[in-house]
């Protein structure tokens, strides 16, 4: 079993959901991600997913969009970024997700982003702007590398596409809630619940939801649904903020055993 079987199969025997935090790489230095890494994973992240600075992200909402042009300001590159996540791979456990638009990796050059990402201990890759008609580009070196690729579900998935794209990895299957960009939402699609048992039927892998999810009730309600939540804009402004005991208290709520499996 690869890290995201191993640790989605332990949660399941504990009765319990998943938390995957999102963070931007370099947001407030990157000679601090392998902290906030390591910090991660004993506030009990199930994985984390690290985002790349990227200066046209088209899936990223105004808070990370933020934390993206900070990094980039803070001169942080993809280079740079593997080769922290490799440091922070010595004291970090849990799979290390990255995401990341594909310039980014044209401009690395995709056989030499594949070996670096293995060497360093990346367990998986999130593409938002690689449709599935087009991944073979990188799929056949990721896969060789036993580089699990991410991919997204939207609500207006059709249910057929959805069993085809669960069907193709061994990671989780990331299913966004809303129809737009990450960013909080005090509110969701009526349909969300339906929506997520639907995929969950279907799926052959693990579902995680995520885009705008920021609070206690959010997360007891969707889990209910789905095998864990993604969090993402809620995290990066607590880091910012330096409210780190409020981010253990947010991913508290999985740490409990589930009312609905």
């Amino acid at each position: 079993m690869n890290r995201f079987e191993k640790s989605f199969s332990a949660l399941k025997q504990n009765n319990k959901k998943a938390f995957i935090p999102y963070i931007m790489a370099g947001d407030g230095g990157l000679e601090n991600l392998v902290e906030r890494l390591t910090a991660l994973e004993k506030f009990g992240a199930t994985a984390i997913e690290v985002g790349v600075p990227f200066s046209d992200p088209v899936a990223d909402g105004p808070t990370i969009q933020a934390a993206g042009l900070r990094a980039l300001e803070n001169g942080t590159t993809l280079r740079g970024i593997v080769k922290e996540i490799e440091k922070a791979r010595r004291v970090v456990s849990i799979p290390i997700i990255l995401m990341t638009y594909l310039n980014p990796i044209y401009s690395y050059g995709i056989p030499e982003f594949v070996r670096d990402i293995q060497i360093a201990g990346v367990d998986g890759c999130i593409i938002p702007d690689l449709p599935m008609e087009e991944e073979e580009i990188i799929t056949p070196a990721l896969e060789s590398a036993e580089v699990e690729l991410i991919r997204l579900v939207t609500l207006t998935t059709p249910l057929e596409r959805i069993k085809t794209i669960s069907s193709k990895g061994r990671g989780f299957l990331y299913t966004v809630t809303v129809k737009g960009i990450t960013g909080v939402r005090n509110e969701y699609d009526s349909e969300l619940s339906q929506f997520l048992t639907s995929v969950k039927e279907v799926s052959a892998i693990p579902v995680m939801a995520g885009f705008g999810i920021s609070n206690k009730e959010q997360i007891e309600d969707i889990t209910k649904y789905c095998d864990g939540v993604i969090v993402g804009s809620k995290i990066v402004d607590l880091f910012e903020q330096g409210r780190l005991s409020e981010m253990e208290d947010l991913m508290s709520v999985v740490k409990q055993e589930s009312k609905v499996l």
